[in-house]
């Protein structure tokens, strides 16, 4: 069949892409910046890449029109604007207009459980949606409602897993005792491609859950179990939303606005209804939670996590254009470069530049740079709780603790970060690894920063003492990282320049 897949680069679409193309599918992904859309050469041969947004119709003219059936992946767990229960629908709405001109036959619509009565906005926000998509288009509409989601990289999971592994005692609010029906990722995934043109799935709405309904009180401790810690939970009320989502927000990976949405729709009960069930449509025996869980931690321990929720925007404050910051800017810079030169293989080195970050750290007074990411996470930001999807693979659009992967060149050794941090300005980090005539080869190192107006360079200017002792350090120490051959010092340059330093 030939599918369009919106979402490509969330969580769900980068699982369900190889799953399509594996059953023989041609796949066009809609993406909005197809730069930061990496594919494995495996998959480029039955592949379209479009790039389009669904808020705006114009950029969807292009679109191929000869599609047989269409996934809708496309929603905000972070929104919370106060446009954001018009845009949603708006979204739909513009993606049912293009369908309208399709050959489509089949809209696949992954959504949330909703069978309370006073539901959370975003959750009414789901069912809003579901119904443009119902009444706007031609094609049949196939709804997969979920509960919590359980997988690595999933927000759920991650947000879960923090609070065990970070806090033997728990105070939490009320909503911990609302009930939900877990889900593995991998029965997502068998659901999403085996309702693809099953003639008993056409124009129905199914409830899908794991064999196991808990409150979110019980997978804490279950999940703790897992992990072989003892955990204690005091649960108390007058934890108010707000003082909920900080909580959340301070203590675990998430932005404020996810948490925020989090703890809104945990308030509702997410069990499924036995009147919607996929049982005879798709017979399929769910794992339990506690399998789920352990799935997870296997994927994590062997570094094949896939895909995960801080791969999108919404969990940080990039915009949606950022890779238009692949080129540092040449002018209006301060900068500090480091250059060190080094004999040793330069895979190695390169390796050592790869795996900054997350568990591994950054080279060089780690303390500073959790102060850093504390203070980050105060103003609003994200802190250095996100790490990193891989502990030794980087590739474009990543998120690496707080900052973003632009650029993760391995052929051209060459890594460059931009700052998802609170700053008054714009920051750049970058490494290359460049050849010597003598057959050395050196690491440069850049750090550079254009300032917003003279705060920018009030911030600049009270950290320089702090640069001298981290970048020199941390050049030293992604050199000799696994070697204990002593090696020339590097040659720092700070610098406020018309032209970047190469």
């Amino acid at each position: 069949m030939k599918i369009l897949l919106t979402g490509a680069n969330g969580y769900i679409g980068q699982r369900l892409l190889p799953l399509l193309v594996e059953a023989g599918h041609h796949v066009t992904c809609l993406v909005r910046d197809a730069r930061r859309f990496e594919l494995p050469e495996s998959l480029r041969s039955r592949i379209t890449v479009a790039e389009g947004d669904l808020l705006k119709p114009d950029s969807l003219a292009d679109l191929p029109l000869d599609i047989d059936a269409a996934y809708y992946l496309v929603h905000s767990m972070s929104g919370h604007d106060k446009d954001f229960f018009r845009l949603e629908q708006e979204s739909a709405r513009n993606f049912t207009q293009y369908l309208n001109r399709t050959g489509c036959r089949q809209v696949i619509y992954l959504s949330g459980i909703a069978n309370d009565r006073a539901l959370s906005v975003h959750l009414r926000s789901r069912k809003a949606v579901e119904k443009v998509l119902r009444k706007a288009t031609h094609a049949q509409l196939t709804v997969l409602r979920a509960s919590i989601i359980i997988g690595s990289g999933s927000a759920s999971f991650e947000i879960i897993r923090d609070l065990v592994e970070k806090l033997p005692v728990m105070v939490t609010p009320r909503w911990l005792n609302s009930r939900c029906q877990p889900i593995g990722i991998r029965d997502v995934m068998h659901y999403l491609t085996h309702v693809l043109d099953n003639p008993a799935c056409l124009g129905q709405s199914f409830d899908i859950g794991g064999p196991d309904v808990l409150t979110y009180r019980e997978m804490l401790l279950e999940l703790a179990a897992a992990r072989g810690l003892k955990r204690y939970i005091i649960t108390v009320p007058v934890l108010t939303p707000r003082l909920s989502s900080w909580w959340l927000y301070l203590v675990t990976s998430t932005t404020f606005s996810l948490a925020q949405s989090l703890v809104e729709s945990l308030r509702n009960d997410t069990v499924a209804d036995p009147r919607r069930s996929i049982a005879e449509a798709v017979p399929h025996a769910c794992m339990p939670y506690r399998a789920a869980v352990e799935l997870a931690f296997q994927r994590i321990e062997q570094n094949e996590v896939v895909s995960s929720w801080s791969d999108a925007l919404s969990s940080g404050v990039m915009p949606r254009n950022y890779m238009d910051h692949i080129q540092i800017p040449q002018h209006g810079l301060l900068t500090d470069r480091q250059t060190l030169r080094f004999t040793r293989p330069p895979r190695e080195v390169l390796q050592n530049v790869w795996s900054i970050g997350g568990e591994r750290g950054w080279y060089k007074v780690d303390w500073l740079w959790r102060i850093r990411g504390l203070l980050d996470k105060l103003v609003g930001g994200v802190g250095l709780r996100r790490g990193r999807r891989s502990p030794t693979d980087l590739r474009a659009g990543d998120p690496l603790d707080f900052w973003r992967v632009l650029v993760a060149d391995r052929a051209g050794r060459r890594l460059l970060l931009y700052a998802e941090m609170k700053l008054p300005g714009e920051a750049w980090l970058q490494f290359r690894i460049l050849p010597n005539e003598d057959g050395s080869y050196t690491l440069e190192q850049l750090a550079a920063f254009r300032p917003h107006g003279l705060l920018g360079r009030l911030y600049w200017y009270s950290l320089v003492p702090f640069h001298f002792i981290i970048f020199k350090g941390m050049i030293e120490n992604i050199v000799h990282y696994g070697e204990t051959r002593p090696l020339p010092a590097p040659r720092p340059e700070t610098a406020e320049s018309g032209v970047l330093p190469r």
